[in-house]
């Protein structure tokens, strides 16, 4: 479920891949870019090649936006398959331009829009399906897909480089063709999201897609602590009737959780990742390597292996202590790069110092490991832990939106900033590196092996990040339990039990589905191993 729906996550990559290859093909040039009567060549300028690179990003960021309100009415399942339907639009607009450079960014404007609501729709779909055990590492997979697509690419673009004439970009063009067919025609035969499915009163069903993806039968006790929470916040937001769309700011603790998303997403742009990723080959063709291509191959391969560790620390060492760790790596990574690039290579001519070249190779390349291991696939599924379910596709939205919004002013300005200020430009990455490591420490709590309804409890509770590893939900007395309803058991198994880790304990109804179910713990603890 997780790999198929990330194919979303594969059809930015390969995008992102594919257009920092094409900046630096002759014939690309030639068709799309601006001739230069004294030298006799094609160029792009600096605002052309903002254009062609940052158009998709503004794509994205409407795509975002207006993808949570349709989904809300439409389902997640469908959503995807629909926008996939718009992303092969961008792809035909493009292949059909000959000569004409706007019709290049019109292409990407429109599959952009595709692009931006898949980055939504799908860390929202697998955060909402995935069980608690492996939903971190679940979204996570669409950051991985997001690697292999750009290295992908970057192959393509090495293999058909030399090709004389416009089949040189046209194949892998084409090739885009094929990530969003997948995804939409599989997403027809995936079932709809359980959370979406419970809000929709289709309760029955909701639990049987629990039940699948669980490996377990429907009468297990994790199905039935997980439906009560469900059931339990549905209560709580139908008895409050309907509220307005700004809620995401006045409700409970809604604007610390709204404004922490979008700095969250922000920040794992402004970390630079994309400054080597859309630029990467012209950046390190000034460093005098003789094949730039080559350069981007390695970074790519770096970003998709360092990935797969990335997946097994999110649930063995948690969120925040992996992010905290990641920022500080980057902001040393960058200082270094910054340093070695404005200092000591010969932007003259740097073929006169190999040395320097070599060195801001090797740093780019631990930056990368540092940002695919950590904040490339992690914030994705902090992200989606932050917000309860009546407000979580809006505020996911905007959240993302915040991120294609940086990933449009990275691709426009990089081209001008350096022109400007040089390699120095990574000082301003490495401040906003530091940054993101005291955001992550003072305001982020770890939600690691705890379902997204208890994280919701927990900020509500206001309870200190830097405790929150270690926070148990505390569990209501006779008078507190009179008052509201709630049994000793139901009490105990929702808030103490969950919040430790155990199994909750069961009213006695339910003991007696368990023991229709049979060897019901027994038949979690290995089939979990499974799941």
């Amino acid at each position: 479920m997780s790999i198929l729906a990330s194919m979303g996550g594969l059809i930015f990559g390969f995008d992102v891949g594919q257009i920092s290859g094409f900046l630096a093909m002759n014939n690309f040039r030639q068709r799309f870019g601006e001739y230069d009567a004294i030298t006799g060549s094609y160029y792009f300028s600096n605002v052309r090649a903002g254009l062609i690179v940052g158009l998709l990003a503004i794509g994205n960021l409407f795509g975002a936006l207006i993808a949570a309100p349709i989904a809300n009415r439409f389902g997640r399942r469908r959503s995807i398959s629909a926008w996939c339907i718009v992303s092969v639009v961008g792809v035909v607009i493009q292949m059909s331009s000959n000569d004409e450079w706007y019709q290049i960014v019109v292409g990407r404007f429109i599959g952009g829009l595709g692009i931006g609501a898949l980055s939504i729709l799908v860390p929202l779909y697998v955060s909402e399906s995935a069980p608690t055990h492996f939903r971190g590492t679940a979204v996570s997979f669409f950051q991985l897909l997001i690697t292999l697509g750009i290295l992908v690419a970057n192959i393509i673009n090495f293999g058909t480089e030399r090709i004389p004439s416009s089949a040189s970009w046209r194949i892998t063009l084409g090739i885009s063709f094929v990530w969003p067919l997948i995804l939409g025609i599989g997403m027809i035969f995936m079932p709809e999201s359980p959370k979406y499915m419970f809000r929709q009163n289709r309760k029955a069903e909701a639990r049987e897609v629990m039940c699948k993806y669980l490996g377990v039968s429907q009468n297990h006790s994790t199905v039935a602590k997980e439906s009560r929470e469900m059931e339990q916040k549905l209560n709580e937001e139908e008895a409050g009737g309907d509220r307005p769309w700004y809620e995401i700011f006045t409700g409970p603790r809604m604007a610390y959780r709204t404004l922490l998303g979008i700095a969250l997403m922000s920040f794992q742009q402004l970390t630079g990742a994309n400054f080597f990723f859309y630029y990467g080959t012209v950046i390190f063709g000034a460093t005098g390597m003789d094949n730039p291509f080559v350069i981007q191959i390695i970074l790519g391969t770096v970003n998709v292996v360092c990935t797969f560790p990335g997946l097994w620390m999110i649930e063995k060492f948690g969120r925040r202590p992996c992010l905290i760790l990641g920022a500080a790596w980057m902001c040393m990574c960058f200082l270094v790069f910054a340093s070695v690039g404005h200092f000591a290579l010969d932007q003259q001519d740097p073929e006169r110092s190999p040395k320097a070249g070599a060195a801001m190779i090797v740093f780019a390349c631990l930056f990368i490991a540092a940002f695919a291991s950590t904040w490339g696939p992690m914030v994705w599924g902090v992200t989606a832990d932050l917000y309860p379910a009546r407000y979580r596709a809006v505020c996911m939205s905007l959240a993302i939106a915040s991120n294609w919004s940086w990933v449009f002013m990275i691709a426009f300005f990089t081209p001008f900033i350096t022109s400007a200020i040089d390699y120095r430009y990574g000082y301003l990455f490495a401040g906003c590196c530091a940054a993101a490591v005291a955001t992550v420490y003072f305001f982020v709590i770890e939600p690691r092996g705890r379902t997204m309804e208890e994280v919701d409890n927990m900020y509500v509770a206001r309870v200190k990040p830097w405790e929150s590893t270690c926070w148990t939900a505390p569990v209501m007395d006779d008078a507190e339990r009179a008052g509201s309803g709630t049994t000793a058991t139901d009490s105990e198994a929702v808030a103490g039990n969950t919040a430790a880790g155990k199994e909750p304990e069961t009213s006695e109804p339910e003991e007696n589905m368990m023991t229709a179910a049979g060897n019901g713990e027994e038949e979690w603890e290995s089939q979990a191993q499974y799941v």
